[in-house]
């Protein structure tokens, strides 16, 4: 088994051969190494490459390091900081899985759950800590939390942590560390807040840049959908859903209360659809997720909540009936499907006000993506590939262009740009988590 040449304990191997890891993946290959050694480390990589299980890794081997000193009794040793809650509960599965043949007792402390589960779970001894910032900070500000002791410290999704207006409680946390420790950032973007973190809580890391972050995603092939109105989308979504080889799909809206209007509509088609979206609490969240893994529903119509985090190998298509108004987050959603060395397919349905956000999209991404016309349901309102625009009348051609001094007394419009929309998103997904 390829893995034996990390030298990882016994049981530890036995979990990944359990989980039927053959070989590690070139996120896995080149993090390892480092992580094992104890080196702090800055990865990049896109969703679906393996990364969690490459700082779960280290972690799970680094308890199995202190069983031939001593057993650990009640001292905490490794910290892991998501963004969401959807996400903790991905690294929590996969420390369960992977540590399934060891003593490991970890805890899962997110928001939008009862405090008094935590409570008790933060009473007993724990190996490993998986929460989010903003709960955490509760349970630190309360005394129920000894961070002192902590030899790994991992920030996962730190782009969207950031993004999200955790900065704050970050370094909050990083200082209730010691500062002779490990540190692991991984992100799918190493952008200028994300430097600023990293070298503030870092030590000598060592860079990973597995792929550029907008590097398309080859496994998944992507098209665009021109659509007149919401019942061409709906048409459209239809047809797409109706594919015989498709096994489940995710369908991204904009907001809640249009994710539970649509799942409503595919149900009453006969589409056995779930929803899922922030306002949900964690059981009706987490028992969403477990209707899809355990293939009882084929549809989810899901906010950007499901954009990172969501981990199901059986989601072959995935639908952005509305743009994403953030053009990251593009990348986040289609990387949905096609995980795992697995193939998918996505599909943008481009309706009359969402030509800007695609152009944003392709500009952030550099790739143009390609156009498909289904037959019998051909958008008429305007040439496939072009923006919607105002027709002019000939009238209208023939006036020449006027010339406007600008007044000098009044100030400049404010720009708005992508970062105001960041933070838009960010304070709405704040509140939840």
């Amino acid at each position: 088994m390829p893995f034996q040449k990390f030298e990882l304990h016994t049981l530890l191997l036995k979990g990944i051969n359990t989980c039927g890891f053959e070989s590690p993946t070139e996120i896995q290959e080149k993090a390892l190494p480092l992580a094992l050694q104890g080196q702090d480390i800055i990865a990049t990589a896109q969703t679906g490459t393996g990364k969690t299980a490459a700082f779960v890794i280290p972690a799970l081997q680094q308890l199995a390091k202190t069983w031939t000193v001593q057993r650990n009794t009640g001292i905490t040793q490794t910290l892991v900081l998501t963004p969401t809650r959807e996400l903790a509960n991905q690294v929590t599965e996969n420390i369960r899985q992977l540590g399934r043949f060891m003593r490991i007792r970890y805890a899962n402390i997110v928001g939008g759950v009862p405090y008094p589960p935590q409570i008790r779970l933060l009473s007993q001894a724990l190996d490993i800590i998986i929460a989010t910032p903003g709960r955490l900070i509760d349970h630190l500000n309360n005394g129920r939390v000894d961070l002192s002791q902590i030899k790994i410290f991992v920030l996962d999704e730190a782009d969207r942590m950031l993004d999200m207006g955790f900065v704050n409680d970050v370094k909050t946390i990083a200082q209730q560390l010691p500062e002779q420790r490990q540190t692991l950032l991984f992100s799918a973007t190493f952008e200028k807040e994300v430097q600023d973190i990293a070298q503030q809580l870092l030590t000598n890391p060592v860079k990973i840049e597995l792929t550029h972050a907008f590097k398309k995603h080859e496994a998944i092939k992507q098209h665009i959908l021109q659509a007149d109105d919401y019942s061409h989308k709906h048409a459209l979504l239809r047809h797409i859903l109706k594919d015989r080889e498709l096994q489940q799909a995710v369908v991204f809206t904009s907001t809640k209360r249009s994710a539970e209007k649509l799942a409503d509509q595919l149900n009453e088609r006969g589409f056995k659809s779930a929803v899922l979206h922030g306002d949900m609490k964690q059981t009706a969240r987490k028992r969403t997720i477990d209707i899809m893994k355990r293939n009882h529903a084929q549809v989810l119509v899901a906010t950007d909540v499901a954009a990172r985090g969501l981990d199901i190998k059986t989601i072959t298509h995935v639908v952005n009936f509305d743009l994403p108004q953030v053009a990251e987050d593009y990348i986040h959603r289609i990387g949905r499907t096609g995980r795992a060395g697995m193939n998918g397919i996505a599909f943008s349905l481009v309706g009359p006000s969402d030509w800007a956000y695609l152009y944003e999209i392709e500009k952030f991404t550099g790739n143009k993506i390609s156009q498909t016309v289904i037959e019998g349901l051909e958008p008429r309102l305007a040439k496939p590939g072009l923006p919607l625009k105002r027709p002019h009348s000939a009238a209208q051609k023939r006036q020449p262009v006027k010339k406007h001094k600008r007044n000098m007394d009044k100030p400049p419009r404010p720009k708005t740009g992508r970062q105001a929309e960041l933070k838009k998103a960010a304070s709405q997904e704040h509140s939840e988590n």
